[in-house]
């Protein structure tokens, strides 16, 4: 059965649509993300940290996983685009949507091979592509806390203090795990900050989108208002 042109709201629907990426990202990415990291030879998760899994025979499924959650990444950063209107909307789009390029470009420029892993690396070595990797990936972090404290401040304008500390809240986390991390990356508290940081990260984005979805008017209500202006 065709929907009526005159009752459908073909850009809600589209701006929906995107944000339910969203949600998608994070848990896609953790679980094919665990799932290698439980099943690759040499690999200690408690040791490693994610972004290795890029290297040696089978680095192509996890530079595949990063690629794929980059480009989920971006579709909900033009959904948050859409559905705020305005410039703190403008801004959190683009912050994700640099996590996003982050991800991608993380995929490309990979990060340099440590002792043990792959299985007889030595490592020690820095190249180019490994500080770019290591790059992209604080900036990354940076956009997303950012992200979240910027849309702890739209929420909190809007009256939503539950939203408001739930983002505040994330982007404390994330931007705190990072820089502890980065400067334990060689002990398994640096990978367990990390750790914190990516699941708190991807969680603050999924019901981030959650919430926006649910602000966005539904695509077929008689009464449709203008997506949030505040």
């Amino acid at each position: 059965m065709s929907r009526d042109a005159s009752t459908f709201d073909r850009s809600a629907a589209v701006t929906r649509s995107l944000l339910g990426w969203g949600v998608v990202a994070g848990p896609f990415y953790l679980v094919v993300g665990v799932a290698l990291a439980l099943t690759r030879p040499g690999f200690n998760i408690g040791v490693h940290a994610l972004s290795l899994l890029t290297l040696g025979d089978f680095g192509w499924m996890q530079r595949a996983n990063l690629i794929l959650s980059g480009l989920m990444v971006l579709a909900a950063a033009y959904g948050v685009l859409r559905a705020i209107r305005n410039g703190r909307g403008l801004a959190i789009g683009t912050l994700v949507g640099i996590y996003g390029i982050g991800m991608v470009f993380s995929a490309i420029f990979l990060p340099d091979p440590v002792p043990g892993f792959p299985p007889g690396s030595a490592g020690g070595a820095v190249s180019t592509g490994g500080i770019l990797h290591l790059v992209f990936g604080a900036v990354g972090f940076i956009c997303l806390s950012i992200a979240a404290f910027t849309y702890a401040r739209w929420t909190a304008r809007r009256g939503e203090a539950g939203q408001a500390r739930f983002g505040l809240a994330c982007a404390i986390v994330v931007i705190l795990g990072f820089i502890g991390g980065a400067i334990l990356a060689q002990s398994a508290v640096g990978i367990a900050l990390l750790w914190i940081a990516v699941v708190a990260g991807w969680l603050w984005l999924a019901l981030a989108s959650a919430h926006l979805y649910t602000v966005v008017p539904h695509p077929v209500a008689a009464h449709r208002p203008t997506p949030a202006e505040a």
